[in-house]
């Protein structure tokens, strides 16, 4: 059950006759968000009018965006709530109250309820004014090509779109084959353990697992800083077999009248994922492989699939893959997937997405080496959008010279979403993903770019004068205003 808020809050009630800082950032940005739309798209997940009044979506929303914003945890979020009369404010509350605003395991909650579809249809609402502002209005030398305006068939192609993609690496532990049988192997036997325990009556002793002898070799392996390929495979060998008499053992329990609904719901979910890990290593095994469909780094997290992404230090990362289009410094997600997928395949949905949102089409897209396909470059070629990258066929001495400026110049524009990347996994926590399950997970993504964009429309809001800075003389003694690009 859902009750409907009132968001035309213009002030809260202290106690002693305070009164709040009417520039506190918080209260800015509790002016900034679009609360309506919000709660019109959270009611969705209450169908039924009865059962319990669930909280408000303006502080489901504020709680998450202020975890995001500050870095906390989710009882660090709860806390400062309850302690900071200012987040209360920009959560909705009406008087300022010491009570617990809410458990701090509602937070998974609200997770669950604003899911990532709905941050971006919210971002969209949210940025698209300020977005458009710089499209219409490009700075001197900084969104316009040299070649003239082209008008296409429907709209006339305006702005910049700058596409990427990056990874979102979850917070696992670096997965290895041997490791990971190792822990399914363990898990196998505490299984054995609950079964057993169900009809130990009809046994007259515990069926063997050789754990410790399995340990032991484990740590054998472990310990060593170095191995060859016949140890590493020797090793593997060994953690399939013990696997394979354990889940052997399992089946025999199981016949014997021992029912799988004794375990736990999520061991049993962990037995059901150790199985078809046991399947992928014990093919790649076999045939000598390393790459195999659906590959399973994670037992607890078993929707994480590697992400090979060709960086020099980490060549391959562990979470969700996001694409993100950056029109007017806004930064838009356009794919968000756990499975790898090729980036130069989103360009027309955000190109599509593009036009949608602003009601035509980019006048320029600039990516990286991976979108100039020749699809692509068709697509393009057809809705009069020029596409960066080198040109196809032969070219003149001119051509060849006039391409590789404008190279460069999108190149140099294209650091600007490298810098959004950057921002947003060092500020706002897009480097290790704590949520664990998948929808939860993709929804911190999603409101770590939603933050990013919100601190930098706040950051414009308060933004001095541009052209104006201030100097002292060195002796301190008077003040000199003077425009920063005048020359003294």
């Amino acid at each position: 059950m859902y009750r409907q808020e009132c968001y035309d809050q213009l002030r809260m009630d202290l106690p002693f006759g305070v009164e709040l800082d009417a520039n506190n950032r918080w209260i800015k940005l509790a002016g900034m968000f679009p609360w309506k739309e919000i709660e019109e798209e959270y009611i969705r997940n209450f169908s039924s009018p009865e059962g319990q009044i669930a909280k408000p979506a303006r502080l489901a929303f504020g709680a998450l965006y202020i975890q995001t914003a500050e870095g906390f945890t989710d009882e660090q979020t709860r806390r400062h709530i309850q302690e900071n009369p200012y987040l209360q404010f920009f959560c909705g509350f009406k008087e300022y109250t010491m009570r617990s605003p809410f458990d701090a395991s509602m937070m998974t909650y609200f997770r669950k309820r604003i899911s990532s579809e709905m941050l971006q249809r919210i971002a969209a609402i949210t940025f698209a004014d300020e977005a458009k502002k710089v499209i219409d209005n490009p700075e001197e030398g900084n969104n316009e090509d040299e070649e003239p305006q082209i008008v296409s068939e429907r709209y006339d192609n305006k702005g910049t779109l700058i596409l990427d993609a990056t990874c979102c690496p979850a917070d696992i532990h670096y997965p290895t084959d041997i490791g990971l049988l190792n822990q399914s192997r363990e898990l196998t036997e505490e299984i054995i353990d609950v079964l057993y325990k169900s009809i130990q009556d009809r046994y007259a002793y515990k069926p063997r697992t050789y754990r410790k002898k399995a340990r032991k070799e484990y740590l054998g392996y472990a310990k060593k800083r170095t191995h060859t390929k016949k140890e590493i495979r020797r090793a593997i060998r060994g953690q399939l077999q013990y696997a394979a008499r354990n889940f052997r053992t399992i089946d025999e329990l199981v016949d014997r009248g021992a029912e799988l609904t004794t375990l736990e719901a999520g061991l049993y979910r962990k037995l059901l994922v150790i199985k078809e890990l046991f399947r992928q290593q014990k093919y790649m095994y076999d045939n000598q492989t390393h790459q195999v469909e659906g590959r399973i780094v994670s037992i607890t997290q078993p929707h994480i699939r590697p992400i090979v992404r060709g960086k020099e230090h980490e060549p391959t990362e562990f979470g969700a893959k996001v694409s993100i289009g950056l029109v007017g410094g806004y930064a838009f997600i356009t794919c968000m997937d756990w499975d790898n997928y090729s980036e130069a395949k989103t360009l027309e949905d955000a190109a599509e997405a593009y036009c949608e949102i602003f009601g035509f089409y980019p006048k320029t897209i600039i990516g990286d080496r991976a979108y100039p396909t020749r699809d692509n470059r068709q697509w393009c070629q057809e809705r009069h959008i020029r596409l960066s990258g080198p040109r196809l066929g032969r070219k003149s001495m001119e051509t060849k010279a006039y391409e590789k400026k404008q190279i460069y110049q999108d190149s140099c524009k294209r650091n600007a979403v490298e810098g959004e990347f950057g921002t947003c996994k060092r500020r706002y926590g897009l480097d290790r993903i704590m949520a664990k399950l998948p929808d939860t997970s993709k929804t911190s993504i999603a409101m770590g770019f939603f933050a990013a964009n919100m601190e930098r429309k706040l950051r414009l809001l308060f933004a001095p004068l541009e052209d104006w800075a201030l100097d002292f003389d060195s002796d301190l003694s008077w003040l000199v205003i003077f425009p920063r690009n005048s020359v003294l």
